[in-house]
């Protein structure tokens, strides 16, 4: 019998900000906020429609010292559930150059808290042959929203 070649994992990643939820909100659903913390290196598109049935396009080069330095990198998505400043959930695709490796749905929950929000990230993919991988992706996620929090920090000492 053949092996399934599909890998379907899901993950939850929680970040707390001191931020309320309204500021994290916004550093998704603004595309210049989130080009910030999403988007860095060289980027060749980068196009946002925040709302239910836009769509997100980001398209990126591996950067310097990476195992494919300058190659393509392409993350597409539609926003299929917004509810402000409670939840986003987007269905996704990611490639290397014309290889499609994942498709994904991500959903991110903003929790009001006393010290601010706590940010749930769930990620429920599936991972074809040559993938990064769920481990791989899970790090890319919180190292991410990592920069999420000094992208919020950054934006309050400026203001």
């Amino acid at each position: 019998m053949e092996e399934p070649t599909t890998v379907h994992d899901t993950f939850v990643i929680e970040k707390s900000y001191p931020k309320p939820p309204e500021a994290v909100f916004r550093a998704f659903g603004d595309a210049q906020a989130k080009r910030r913390w999403y988007a860095d290196g060289t980027v060749d598109l980068y196009e946002v429609d925040f709302r239910v049935g836009g769509r997100e396009r980001v398209h990126t080069r591996m950067p310097e010292g990476s195992p494919f330095p300058g190659a393509p990198m392409i993350h597409e998505g539609f926003y299929t559930d917004i509810v402000e400043n409670r939840r986003i959930v987007i269905a996704s695709w990611m490639a290397m150059a014309e290889h499609r490796f994942s498709a994904s749905q991500t959903t991110f929950e903003f929790l009001q808290t006393k010290a601010g929000t706590t940010l749930v990230c769930t990620h429920q993919g599936a991972f074809f042959e040559g993938s990064d991988g769920p481990e791989m992706r899970k790090g890319g996620w919180a190292a991410l929203l990592d920069k999420l929090g000094a992208a919020l920090a950054a934006h309050a000492a400026a203001t």
